[in-house]
């Protein structure tokens, strides 16, 4: 685990994120006390959802593409 201080993290700032995206930690410190950690975030995996693997879940009941509603819009009068 890499230690530096606010002034050098400040100045240094891209160096460091660069050594945390690669997986290291840095600790910060202030007047040589930690004061905050900086730690990679866990990627997440890519999306295991395959299609159609809630093929045949839904039961339609009538014809999908007719309107729900027989009356006739209050909106269109």
């Amino acid at each position: 685990m890499k230690k530096t201080s606010v002034a050098s993290l400040r100045s240094h700032l891209s160096a460091f994120l660069d050594r945390v995206e690669k997986g290291e930690e840095v600790e910060i410190q202030k007047r040589n006390v930690s004061i905050a950690k900086i730690v990679p975030i866990k990627r997440v995996d890519q999306n295991k959802t395959s299609l159609g693997c809630g093929k045949g879940s839904v039961k339609f009941l009538g014809d999908v593409t007719e309107p729900v509603m027989t009356d006739d819009w209050e909106m269109l009068q």
